[in-house]
């Protein structure tokens, strides 16, 4: 018994990860393949049953889990984005539920042929969105404008809104006073909302107390976090059900719009987490379905209703709700797309099915099976669709292939030019104000001050930006940029200069990992060197290879005297040289580099000696612990 609970609850989170990974891997949705995995483990090879390994513990644990994720969602929202777009969320989160909920009842009764109870009672139980299915979405599709933070704010708020309605609804129906629903959902919203707010505010509070006063080891913040998150979220749900749900979201809102403690660490952690839970969750939601839950829906009828709402219900609801709000068409199109069910409808269904059917009630037996349709349905459908949509609208960014400058000096303007007269979107951070002023002089997007400031991070606009180019004189400087903006672009895409204090660059290159970004160029040169090779005569030039004109003709025409900088592949990807890759131009590339004279052949075979002599000592390491070269060094 023992093993087969310890393989079983490994499954989930291995499936969960991997069915993630294989996702990005394929550029598919990651929603799709986890519930694909999950119901291929579950009802096809009957491999995995999570109520045989949880039992009782499968819905308590399912509702702590989405508690976890609103609380990482909260710490996501901003007072900022808010003031932007707060009317049209309000408007979503009020106006278009009660639209979705009163269209859908509809629907429910004379499509599904359910009582109006239980239609009634799914169609609250779907007004949900949800964080889970949104977010993964929406990392996926990138789209631009005020949409990303529309579905955002949306999609989390709207999880505990469409559970406290459930529930009310669901109470209503099991006192036999469902003609009084109106004035118990009053009255349970406002109980709600009074202690669901009060606990969540009093959670971020005492936390906020306790990192202020350093009363917290940086060790345990994230176990005091977690500690925090799921006390206001049992004692709400005690004092009122499903008001948990609200109480950790608004304790993660509250502590991300605070200023005086730094939760950085939290909200890396949240996030980690987050994509665990996601998985794991998604798997056991398609794990516990049974080939006998769909053998009671008539399937025309089904597919006829959930044709209904996402033709019909969502886009009036949507359009309806932002009748007046400052967006275009397209983007309240793409609004009116995107409505995927997830775990907060799948949990509440099956808990409130089993005690109606416990009560008797007609029609009862068929609401999980509904709702997973639904689920099912919605998330193939907006999951393969809506990022075809969103191109084809013009509002969802490619691949970001921008690149985000820190020093505007005159060898970072001038290749920052070069880069945006190649079509590639360019940005300069530079707190000296002559080189500001000169960035901004010459046509290019320039901010002033600090880039680790937290104005002027905020003002920052990293739409279209994928890279980050450390290029400054101070060599800390880059290094902790390198660092902080590794967390919005990935290690990969968070590049400095080689410091001008290390004797070669082996002694950058054997400093932990974590604490640099990655070496620009190639040969890696350090600021010094760089500004001495452009004041010398060197130039920046683009260079198209070509069948007749290749890489190798290249370097016999520039022998000892080009230093790589980027380049532009012929598929429009821009890829920035450093220590660490050995890139080969190939016919249809363009080639960016600094071009010096031959006086100057000292320097750069200078820093090339030096990348050499640092690849040769991590060869050395490797070999000595046995592992495999790779075959360019």
């Amino acid at each position: 018994m023992h093993e087969q609970l310890l393989i079983g609850i490994a499954a989930v989170i291995i499936l969960g990860v991997f069915a993630q990974w294989l996702a990005w891997r394929l550029r598919l949705p990651s929603i799709l393949l986890l519930l694909i995995i999950g119901l291929v483990a579950g009802p096809v090879t009957g491999l995995l049953s999570p109520e045989a390994v949880l039992g009782e513990l499968l819905f308590p644990m399912v509702s702590l889990a989405v508690g976890y994720i609103l609380y990482e969602g909260g710490l996501s929202l901003r007072v900022k984005e808010l003031r932007e777009v707060g009317g049209v969320v309000f408007s979503l989160t009020s106006i278009g539920v009660t639209i979705t909920w009163v269209l859908g009842a509809v629907a429910a009764r004379y499509l599904l042929q359910l009582s109006w109870p239980i239609a009634i009672l799914l169609t609250a139980v779907l007004v949900v969105t949800g964080p889970t299915v949104i977010g993964p979405l929406l990392r996926q599709i990138r789209p631009k404008g005020k949409t990303l933070t529309i579905l955002k704010w949306e999609g989390i708020l709207i999880d505990p809104i469409g559970a406290v309605l459930a529930v009310l609804v669901f109470e209503a129906i099991l006192s036999g006073q469902l003609q009084q629903a109106p004035l118990l959902i009053a009255r349970g919203v406002l109980l709600t909302a009074l202690i669901g707010t009060g606990i969540g505010l009093l959670a971020a509070g005492v936390m906020w107390l306790l990192l202020s006063r350093y009363w917290v080891p940086d060790q345990l913040q994230n176990g005091v976090s977690l500690l925090f998150v799921t006390l206001a979220f049992v004692a709400s749900d005690l004092l009122h059900p499903e008001s948990g749900l609200l109480a950790v979201t608004v304790m993660g809102f509250a502590l991300a719009n605070q200023r005086q403690v730094p939760i950085k660490q939290i909200e890396e952690f949240k996030k980690s987490v987050r994509d665990l839970l996601i998985g794991g969750l998604f798997i056991v939601l398609a794990a516990r379905l049974s080939w006998t839950d769909f053998a009671e829906i008539v399937w025309w009828r089904g597919a006829l209703f959930v044709a209904f709402l996402v033709l019909l219900v969502r886009p009036t609801a949507v359009f309806i709700a932002t009748l007046r709000a400052d967006l275009s068409l397209k983007e309240k199109v793409f609004l009116s797309w995107m409505a995927p069910r997830g775990i907060v409808a799948a949990a509440v269904a099956s808990l409130f099915a089993l005690r109606l059917e416990e009560a008797g009630f007609d029609g009862a037996e068929s609401l999980v099976a509904l709702t997973f349709l639904v689920i099912l349905s919605t998330v193939v459908i907006y999951g393969l669709t809506a990022s075809p949509l969103a191109k084809w609208l013009g509002i969802s960014e490619d691949e970001p292939q921008g690149v985000l400058f820190m020093g505007a000096h005159h060898l970072a303007r001038e290749l920052a030019l070069l880069l945006q007269g190649h079509g590639v979107r360019v940005g300069i951070i530079d707190s000296n104000w002559r080189n500001h002023a000169a960035a901004r002089m010459a046509g290019l997007k320039s901010y002033y001050g600090n880039a680790l400031d937290e104005e002027v991070l905020e003002n920052l606009d990293l739409s279209g930006i994928g890279r980050f180019l450390a290029m400054t004189s101070n060599d800390e400087a880059n290094a902790l940029a390198s660092l902080h903006f590794a967390e919005t672009f990935g290690s990969s895409g968070a590049f400095q200069l080689q410091s001008s204090d290390s004797v070669d660059s082996s002694a950058e290159q054997s400093k932990p990992r974590h604490l640099h970004g990655r070496i620009l160029f190639q040969p890696a040169l350090t600021y010094a060197q760089l500004d001495a090779l452009f004041a010398g005569g060197a130039q920046l030039k683009s260079t198209s290879i070509t069948q007749e004109f290749t890489y190798e003709d290249f370097q016999k025409q520039h022998p000892g005297t080009a230093v790589s900088l980027c380049l532009l592949q012929k598929t429009g990807k821009l890829t920035v040289f450093s220590a660490d890759t050995d890139l080969v131009p190939k016919p249809g590339d363009t080639l960016i580099s600094l071009l010096t004279v031959p006086e100057q052949q000292a320097i750069v075979e200078n820093g090339m000696s030096k990348n050499m002599k640092a690849k040769q000592i991590v060869a050395e390491k490797k070999s000595s612990r046995g592992e495999k070269l790779p075959a360019t060094l």
